[in-house]
């Protein structure tokens, strides 16, 4: 819906000047399912969101600068359509950047994904996103970190997309401002750890085949690093798209390697297949609880699911899944934190819904 009063409306509320914009587009997702979750002997029967997409609202906007040159923002914010509520901590939670781009790629400034994120994003044929999520097994190791999500204070860079199937992006994000390395306690007024961030992602996509290798390090608690190393592959063969992708994260003494072996197939004209396991081992340092830290265990995650477009905007789907924990884990899906799961436990889910986008 380009160039829509309502986007102008929106623009407005927010403090924009819609009228100096080239474009301006308002678009959104809405996804909900009907979703039954089973662990401990105990059942879960409720309307979810965010089973096949994450939903959302947002605003984008590019000017054309001329010579090549543009400016653009995005601001996009999380919504629950379950309740028609927004996220409880910020409105633009999902992002909020403004961007110079031209020959020489991208320059993004403002709160969005990492680079880490969306490598790890690439190679899960959920996109991380719905009980099949493979963000549910990865642990911050007690660091608090930001790397596999989003960040705040970012300055990003993005390849131009003319160098022959290369890509790839960096990001730095200095913490809450401060000019020197400080530790982020409560002291030093950041009362979380993983607020100081560097992440790179390079890859190369053409044709069948995407490659991408990932680096990460963010400022934990104590001034310690949270370290990633994610190197992924797919080859489309047409009637399949196999893929991998391998993680590697450190904290301190403690440390996650991860697998995800997963396979797409479409089905007819309409409908898609998809399958992934992953397998997440947890190493001795990880597995000892010490002040402040509560150990993790090993886990697998099983996941499949069926995707059936209707239109180019709107699919039903269904996903299935069991995650099976291993010694002292608690890892859910879809990264739940439902009120009872016992160390080493396992727990299943199934899911059937719609996503409809504009």
């Amino acid at each position: 819906m380009k160039k829509a009063l309502i986007a102008l409306a929106v623009l407005g509320l927010t403090g924009g000047a819609a009228v100096a914009q080239s474009s301006v587009t308002l678009f959104g997702i809405l996804d909900a399912n009907a979703r039954y979750v089973k662990f401990n002997g105990k059942s879960l029967k409720l309307l979810g969101t965010d089973g096949l997409n994450s939903s959302r609202l947002g605003v984008r906007g590019v000017e054309d600068l001329g010579n090549g040159l543009k400016a653009g923002f995005w601001l996009e914010s999380a919504v629950n359509p379950d309740t028609g509520t927004v996220d409880n901590s910020r409105f633009w939670g999902r992002r909020a950047t403004v961007s110079l781009m031209g020959e020489f790629g991208e320059v993004r400034l403002g709160r969005a994904k990492t680079s880490a994120r969306l490598h790890i994003d690439d190679f899960d044929p959920t996109s991380t996103t719905g009980l099949g999520n493979v963000a549910a097994v990865y642990s911050t190791l007690g660091s608090n970190a930001d790397t596999l999500n989003r960040a705040d204070n970012m300055v990003s860079y993005f390849l131009p997309g003319n160098l022959g199937g290369v890509y790839g992006s960096v990001d730095i994000a200095a913490g809450e401002g401060s000019n020197v390395n400080l530790a982020p306690t409560a002291a030093n007024g950041v009362t979380a750890g993983g607020k100081k961030l560097m992440s790179g992602r390079i890859g190369y996509k053409q044709g069948p085949i995407n490659v991408a290798v990932a680096l990460a390090n963010t400022t934990g608690v104590a001034n310690a690093k949270y370290k990633l190393t994610s190197i992924g592959g797919a080859y489309d063969l047409g009637i399949v798209r196999p893929s991998v992708n391998y993680s590697q994260t450190k904290f301190l003494n403690r440390e996650q390697k991860i697998w995800t072996f997963a396979v797409t197939a479409p089905l007819g004209t309409q409908g898609q297949l998809w399958a992934s396991y992953t397998d997440s081992k947890a190493n001795t340092g990880a597995e000892t609880t010490v002040t402040g830290y509560t150990r993790i265990g090993d886990a697998t995650l099983i996941a499949a699911g069926y995707i059936h477009n209707l239109s180019k905007r709107t699919a039903l789907y269904t996903t299935v899944a069991r995650l099976e924990n291993k010694g002292a884990g608690t890892f859910q899906l879809n990264s739940f934190t439902l009120a009872g799961m016992a160390a080493g436990g396992s727990q299943g889910g199934v899911d059937v819904g719609i996503r409809h986008s504009f």
